[in-house]
């Protein structure tokens, strides 16, 4: 979705002059037409490409491979790597929507902001994190705001430009200026401690053809609205009370419009964006127009041509494979948010704001460990660590956050599972030496606990928390068992091609003693101040500002 709003589509557009009112917008670069051809179709474009949310249909075109343009996943220094599988190998997936304000063809220069923003550098204007469960039950979307001010981190481009780690604090949206979505999406790696998987970005005439293509989305207002201050500031949007099927430059009105929604402010801009989406992947699932061949058709070749994602989605097989993972979610297991925020103090700032301490924390952290914003249960699929009933026995309960969703088969007996322990309490900072005799100490409290083919290994690692590796299916409920005799929670249990056999890496959280410092438990649902709205609310209408309407 592109746009010019706080972390959301659209904003009224703005001159780049430094103040405030100088960065609403949103859209991105085209790609060229492809021969159009459909070969099959089975879910949807637009849920695929901009909301990742439930949809009917999705027209699969080999031809349409050359016209998708690809911008590098992350420029900055820190690398997560990609979603790590949890204990039944079931990966979750987390997707960057970028929208950007770049003006740089007569068909967005069209679509309306000053004429001095014509050709100039690109602002992030809508960023949306995309959270796909691992078990694919649920879906949550978290907003940034975009007057957020953050840090910005050392971003390197393909070709050797560096761009340094800002000084001070930097609105959001700029760093799409830092090298392009690479070190927007380094931004959020920085901020969230989220590995993010892609990213997919869009522009205004995108955001304007699909809406057509769809034939529509409903919305609604409380009262008339018209987006128009007296000095000509704002969308244009005009709607009269109640429900409004809106496409084409209507729709992109509505998701750029700022002064007319709630208090006037980009927040309230994100709460109707939010709206859009939610409604539209409504209409995916029952318009039934979506069977149409040639609507389909439209609708495709209008997101293709409208976005840029990174080179892990440069293939229509890749997105087709994504799209199938995506409609898997009912709509009332999609939740919106917006990322807890707060109004800066700090001089100068007047009107941005910065993450809330701890409640914005609290959501990233949801994300990371894979639970659900909505309070309905993890989705995480990874099992409660299932020992023997003699380990059971010497083991803790798992915390109150780990999944219940038990192995497919049990744990073999304490005294038969191998297991390595790696010293790794170093951290991955290696801002500390690594504590002498980790290994050996946490071998001998397994062996103690009947676990009598621990050992430990000689080779070391580096994790700031403690984990259980392992290697085939067959040893998930195994290392399971080991987390549990260890005090460790379910969530710490991961598969991987980096071990051979069930190995304990003992982190920088349990340097000495016999139990790993555990952190409280993580939040079952998502804050008050995020905002959440249910992809089953068909019933949500925007507030009107006062003295916006008509």
């Amino acid at each position: 979705m592109s746009g010019g709003g706080t972390g959301a589509a659209g904003s009224v557009p703005r001159p780049r002059d430094g103040s405030r009112a100088a960065r609403r917008a949103a859209g991105g670069p085209g790609s060229r037409r492809g021969r159009r051809r459909v070969l099959r179709w089975v879910a949807s474009v637009l849920s695929l490409l901009i909301l990742g949310t439930a949809a009917a249909g999705y027209l699969y075109y080999r031809h349409l491979n050359g016209s998708i343009k690809t911008d590098p996943l992350n420029l900055g220094e820190t690398k997560l790597g990609g979603s790590k599988p949890n204990a039944f190998g079931q990966t979750p997936l987390n997707i960057l929507l970028i929208g950007s304000d770049a003006r740089n063809d007569a068909a967005n220069q069209a679509l309306g902001g000053a004429t001095d923003t014509f050709d100039g550098p690109p602002l992030a204007d809508v960023q949306m994190l995309l959270h796909l469960s691992a078990d694919r039950s649920n879906m949550s979307v978290v907003s940034m705001p975009r007057d957020t001010m953050l840090m910005m981190p050392k971003c390197t481009e393909p070709n050797g430009k560096v761009h340094p780690a800002s000084k001070g604090l930097v609105q959001t949206n700029e760093s799409l200026q830092r090298g392009g979505p690479g070190c927007t999406v380094a931004a959020w790696t920085e901020l969230t401690k989220i590995p993010i998987d892609h990213f997919m970005m869009i522009d205004f005439k995108g955001v304007v053809s699909m809406a057509d293509a769809i034939g529509g989305v409903p919305v609604c207002v409380e009262q008339n609205v018209l987006s128009r201050t007296r000095d000509g500031k704002g969308s244009g949007l005009k709607l009269p009370a109640g429900t409004s099927v809106i496409q084409g430059e209507t729709a992109l009105q509505w998701l750029r419009t700022r002064y007319g929604f709630e208090d006037g402010t980009d927040i309230g801009r994100t709460h109707a964006q939010h709206q859009y989406m939610n409604s539209m992947a409504r209409e995916f699932r029952k318009n039934a127009k979506l069977t149409n061949p040639v609507k389909l058709n439209s609708l495709a070749q209008a997101a293709i041509e409208a976005m840029v994602v990174d080179p892990g989605l440069n293939k229509i097989d890749k997105l087709y494979d994504l799209s199938m993972e995506l409609k898997k979610v009912p709509p009332g297991r999609i939740t919106m948010t917006t990322m807890p925020w707060v109004y800066s103090t700090k001089p100068g700032l007047d009107g941005r704001v910065e993450p809330m301490a701890g409640e914005a924390e609290d959501v990233f952290r949801m994300v990371r460990e894979d639970i659900a914003l909505d309070g309905k249960g993890t989705g995480s699929g990874a099992p409660t660590a299932a020992a023997s009933p003699s380990a059971a026995a010497t083991a803790p309960a798992p915390p109150a956050q780990a999944p219940t969703t038990a192995p497919a088969a049990p744990a073999a007996p304490p005294a038969k599972i191998a297991v390595s322990v790696r010293n790794a309490t170093g951290g991955k900072d290696g801002a500390q030496a690594k504590a002498k005799g980790r290994a050996n100490e946490v071998a001998t409290l397994l062996t103690g606990k009947g676990f009598t083919r621990a050992n430990a290994d000689t080779q070391t690692g580096a994790e700031d928390t403690t984990v259980v590796r392992f290697a085939t299916d067959g040893q998930a409920a195994d290392a399971a068992a080991v987390a549990t005799a260890l005090g460790l929670p379910a969530s710490s249990v991961q598969k991987t091609d980096e071990v051979s056999g069930i190995t304990v890496f003992v982190g920088k959280d349990w340097r000495t003693g016999d139990a790993p410092t555990l952190p409280p438990p993580a939040p079952t649902k998502a804050p008050d101040s995020a905002h959440a709205l249910n992809g089953d609310n068909d019933k949500a209408c925007m507030p009107v500002q006062p003295g916006f309407t008509w």
